[in-house]
């Protein structure tokens, strides 16, 4: 067949002239690829997946009532643009119960059809070629990957274990500290389950301060907090006028398909988001605004609800992973746990890195989890495997323990 004439007009950003001729295989289709070969060659053993980013629940029932509720209603059948003024107010008073933050819901917040939407567009209202945004790997690359294509640059800060996976942000050279206009955190983070303290926050505050820069908080795991209160950086001295702040129904409300979220923090940067906003979507449907307004009221009784679940299951794995080697430690947040793989098994096997690693789980063990080669290397154990009771729930935990006690690792 005849290469299109397309091939030739495709923009630099996603390939140019080569889009579509890559044959690299990342790592999500191989572990997608790995687990199907491996059902096909065990069949009837059950395949227990770890690597899940999202909750392996439905929305509360209440919930879903309401959306069904709300979408037979005639006047939500509109673009709801930049969001309907009820949801915002209900995200003001959920910021001030749960993190104790006074935010104007008319000029300080601002709905997103989902956190991944958000971190598209904000490279839009700051990023012009050479500027650069601060990202953190492991992590997610969104925001850099949307910085690139503005023909901005990204500048990468390791996680690193001995720092308690937190950036060094000082590590930046003095023309990286010019030219940088937006720097990226994301805390409790994916995929390490670190947080960040009141210290860390003060510090990246007085850095953006000193740098002229804006801090983009994307807090979508903040809700479930394993020690103590959940923190937003909005909540301390300068925040809200050095960050924007990123929330999502997703993870502490099992909402993920549904796609909302909101922005909030500086109102300048609201106001920017909002005029880029307004040139990309029409907004979320208003049903599911006005569910998730019905769920943020809620939020005492639900998000609590979710949190221990994952922290149950996160214990019990940690013990586990404990008992046969591994340097496992109890995350502060988030249904993740990240711990560094070991060299081999004794008397056999070695493993050249994460991946490796992650590719013996799913093929001689039927476990699935999420390798991280970026700094070290470390697999993601998700607690959102599916298991509707605590008897189901105690059974998956129990035939991982027993998967992984043959043979011994070696670290």
């Amino acid at each position: 067949m005849a290469e299109s004439y397309l091939q030739n007009l495709f923009a630099e950003r996603i390939g140019g002239s080569s889009f579509g001729k890559d044959t690299t295989i990342y790592k999500f289709e191989k572990i997608k690829r790995a687990k199907a070969a491996a059902l096909k060659a065990n069949p009837g053993i059950e395949l227990i997946d770890m690597g899940v980013g999202e909750p392996d629940d439905k929305a509360f029932p209440e919930v879903i009532a309401a959306l069904s509720e709300e979408a037979a209603k005639l006047e939500n059948r509109f673009y709801s643009d930049n969001g309907c003024d009820q949801f915002k107010q209900a995200a003001a008073a959920y910021m001030q119960e749960l993190y104790g933050v006074k935010l104007n819901p008319e000029t300080e917040i601002i709905h997103s059809i989902g956190s991944k939407s958000a971190l598209t567009l904000l490279p839009s209202c700051f990023i012009n070629p050479g500027d650069i945004s601060v990202m953190t790997v492991p992590g997610y690359p969104v925001m850099g990957t949307w910085t690139k294509y503005l023909g901005g640059e990204v500048v990468n800060l390791p996680l690193l274990k001995e720092n308690n996976f937190l950036p060094q942000l000082d590590s930046l050279t003095a023309d990286q500290k010019k030219r940088c206009k937006l720097i990226y955190l994301n805390y409790p983070n994916n995929p390490t389950g670190a947080s960040a303290t009141p210290e860390f926050y003060d510090q990246a505050i007085a850095f953006a301060k000193a740098n002229n820069c804006l801090l983009v908080v994307d807090a979508p795991y903040a809700p479930l907090n394993f020690s103590g209160k959940p923190l937003s950086i909005l909540s301390r001295p300068g925040g809200k006028e050095y960050a924007v702040e990123l929330h999502s129904m997703s993870k502490g409300f099992n909402m993920t398909g549904w796609r909302l979220g909101w922005v909030c923090g500086n109102p300048d940067a609201i106001k920017a988001f909002a005029t880029v906003k307004d040139n990309a979507d029409s907004g979320q449907f208003l049903a599911i605004q006005k569910a998730a307004i019905h769920a943020l009221r809620q939020q005492s009784k639900i998000t609590p609800l979710i949190c221990e679940k994952y922290r149950r299951r996160l214990a019990a794995l940690v013990e586990t992973l404990q008992s046969l080697g591994f340097d496992a430690e109890m995350p502060m947040g988030s249904f993740f746990l990240f711990v560094e793989i070991p060299k081999g098994v004794k008397g056999g096997r070695r493993f050249s890195n994460a991946e490796d690693f992650s590719q013996w789980m799913i093929t001689e063990k039927l476990i699935s989890t999420v390798p991280w080669d970026d700094v070290g290397h470390f697999v993601r154990f998700s607690a959102t495997f599916v298991a509707p009771t605590l008897e189901e729930e105690e059974r998956v935990l129990n035939e991982v323990r027993k998967r992984l006690q043959e043979p011994a690792f070696e670290f």
